[in-house]
């Protein structure tokens, strides 16, 4: 299993470089051992204006387009080769997963999107810049909503002006039902429901012997990583496939800003 944080040209460099040679890189991306490869979305609109996004439905930056394009070619130049791919219904996942796979000319694969990889949802934080919500509910209140395990910040509510648009998006109209959709979520119920995709839909194709990329955000990915330490391991999960992890410093997952 191989870990990209923010899709980047540094990834690049040093996804070619964690290997002694360019060709022994090849010869483990072709190996059993890497079986999914999951990627944070690049860049996007909001970030770049470091604002909470959580649901809200934004786009790459220009920066973000050009992170997802460096992934794929690091990808690509690695040998990577995918036969399934995930990703969330938000469209910075989306266009990330595109851009990878545009530059790996695997266009072809079957994706399939959920809402249960989605970010975590902010609540009444969306929109909200996050020098100023500092300046607001003080440093010490903010980490706790943003670090904490179970601890979710304020509800977004009906005068928070994307309210209506995160409710109403018609990338919902699979799910969440509409008396289950999060006004908030702590990343312990982030995790929640981020973990039956893991087990009904992730788990079956790996046994299948099916190589896999997922494309989609901090929180949910880290949910996804829970599934398969709280088993032990991806093998004990399923009938001894082996899994490998690779960090890439300093874009390793668990090290990211969000």
């Amino acid at each position: 299993m191989l870990w990209i944080g923010r899709a980047n040209y540094r990834f690049l460099k040093r996804l070619i470089m964690s290997c002694p040679t360019k060709s022994e890189c090849q010869t483990l991306a072709s190996s059993r051992t890497y079986k999914i490869v999951m990627v944070r979305h690049g860049e996007s609109e909001w970030n770049k204006l470091n604002l909470f996004c959580g649901w809200f439905n934004a786009d790459l930056s220009d920066r973000g387009r050009s992170e997802a394009d460096s992934a794929g070619k690091a990808l690509k130049d690695a040998g990577y080769k995918f036969d399934i791919a995930f990703t969330s219904v938000l469209k910075r996942a989306n266009n990330t997963l595109d851009g990878i796979l545009k530059q790996l000319g695997q266009t072809s694969i079957p994706i399939k999107k959920t809402w249960r990889l989605n970010e975590r949802h902010y609540g009444g934080l969306t929109g909200m810049n996050k020098a100023d919500t500092v300046a607001k509910y003080g440093e010490e209140q903010v980490q706790i909503w943003r670090r904490s395990f179970d601890v979710p910040p304020p509800p977004i509510t009906p005068d928070n002006q994307y309210y209506e648009t995160i409710l109403n998006d018609p990338i919902y109209n699979d799910g969440p039902p509409k008396d289950q959709f999060p006004m908030f979520e702590s990343l312990k119920l982030t995790i929640e429901r981020t973990l039956p995709f893991w087990y009904d839909t992730v788990v079956p194709e790996i046994k299948s012997g099916k190589s896999i990329l997922i494309a989609a955000h901090g929180n949910s990915l880290r949910g996804v990583k829970f599934g398969w330490r709280k088993s032990g391991s991806v093998g004990n999960m399923t009938n001894g496939i082996q899994y490998k992890v690779l960090s890439i410093r300093p874009c390793n997952l668990l090290n990211i800003a969000l």
